[in-house]
């Protein structure tokens, strides 16, 4: 018999428990129509952007952060020290002035947690703007958005405060697709730990089940090993057979699938894709690192925040840049009809914290 050969796949879920699961399928099987990917810019060499990172961590509190900018399609770095300016310059990165240093942006931000850790708010550092934008979803009203209201306040220009008009939350569904104990998610990566096969999805998906299958009623395909939800949002599920071909490959849900072969950290203004089994591949951008998103459950940190839509089901599934892992699908609030805001696991530190590797 032919071992069973599981890809990174999304799809959606079982009903209404506070986590997702992870999605498997198997190769050649049906998929929805997606949107189409989005289209291939330009990007940052990975010497460029070696170079720029070890230049603003050498530069310190004259640093400010750094952003790749697809108008003119150079790395920026802003400074708050303008005779830093040619040691950015001699990096081929853009030099650009601005008021507050990372410090002082994540000092800010640091209040927020200490005074405004209110669920169905958010908040990142976007180097763009060089504040922390911090999110209320409809949930934040009266006596918390008062609370919200002071201490953005508080920070005057280091931060500014915006309205999502859907909540924060978790992307559960209801569906048929990978199944544990009534959940569904989506599979973000195959990885390996000590040679043997296993799959990485979000941790809300993990807490929800100790086995998954690969189809409503269907026989026991892995056993979740661990998860971490809230704090960080990521599980890792073992295959049961240690034969199981499980391929470095994403679903592009147009019968052809991307090739993953490194993990990556993301940057901002990186364009990005997902793949879920709700809604197919849909990209966007990287607007914030080392975000703070408050769900009802309890708050995660350390995310990626972006402009790509998600729907109920695609928790778990995978972000990636051509060939680079870069995140596991937490949650947000949108959709893939009006748009959205989504959260992401960054993958380098379930991986990490795993002992995981790419196959």
């Amino acid at each position: 018999m032919l071992p069973r050969i599981f890809t990174s796949r999304s799809l959606s879920a079982g009903a209404g428990a506070a986590a997702l699961a992870a999605a498997v399928l198997l190769p050649g099987a049906g998929a929805a129509t997606a949107a189409p990917a989005s289209v291939a810019h330009a990007k940052p060499t990975a010497a460029e952007t070696k170079a720029v990172v070890a230049l603003t961590s050498q530069l310190s509190d004259r640093a400010a952060g750094s952003y790749f900018d697809t108008s003119s399609r150079r790395l920026v770095v802003n400074i708050t020290d303008p005779s830093v300016a040619d040691q950015v310059r001699a990096t081929g990165a853009v030099a650009r002035v601005v008021r507050y240093s990372t410090a002082q942006l994540h000092a800010a931000a640091g209040l927020l947690a200490r005074q405004a850790r209110i669920p169905g708010t958010a908040w990142g550092v976007d180097p763009r703007k060089d504040q922390v934008v911090v999110t209320a979803d409809p949930t934040v009203t009266g006596a918390k958005l008062i609370r919200l209201d002071a201490a953005v306040h508080a920070l005057g220009n280091k931060a500014v405060l915006r309205h999502r008009t859907s909540p924060f939350k978790p992307l559960i569904a209801g569906g048929d697709a990978i199944w544990g104990s009534g959940v569904r998610c989506s599979l973000g990566f195959n990885v390996s730990v000590g040679g043997a096969p296993y799959f990485l999805t979000a941790g809300h998906c993990g807490n929800a089940s100790a086995s998954w299958s690969d189809s409503q009623g269907g026989g026991e395909i892995g056993q979740t090993v661990d998860s971490h939800f809230p704090g960080t949002d990521y599980a890792l599920v073992q295959y049961d057979d240690p034969g199981t071909d499980h391929p470095s490959t994403v679903d592009l849900y147009d019968g052809s699938i991307q090739q993953i072969t490194r993990a990556a950290d993301a940057y901002v203004g990186e364009q990005v894709q997902r793949s879920g089994s709700t809604t197919g591949v849909y990209g966007g951008q990287v607007t914030a690192l080392d975000a703070t998103v408050n769900y009802q459950e309890g708050s995660v940190f350390g995310l990626i925040d972006t402009t790509v839509c998600a729907e109920p089901g695609d928790s778990g599934g995978a972000l990636f840049d051509g060939d680079a892992a870069i995140g596991l699908t937490s949650g947000g609030s949108g959709d893939c009809t009006s748009g959205g805001e989504t959260f992401f696991q960054p993958v380098t530190a379930a991986l990490s914290a795993e002992g995981a590797t790419i196959p």
